[in-house]
């Protein structure tokens, strides 16, 4: 029972750093155009040049 003494307060840290960094990246925008990532993927960034045959 003497170890949740240091189990309690750890668990209760970690919780506290994981919503920081959720609410850290709710600032950052970082949730903000989630399917824009998904359709980048299927175009290319330049037109490819075709080669004659």
């Amino acid at each position: 029972m003497g170890v949740l003494i240091y189990l309690i307060p750890a668990s209760l840290l970690l919780g506290l750093i994981g919503l920081l960094g959720f609410l850290w990246a709710l600032r950052s925008r970082q949730y903000e155009d989630l399917d824009g990532a998904a359709a980048r993927i299927l175009f290319d960034d330049k037109p490819r040049k075709e080669t004659p045959q």
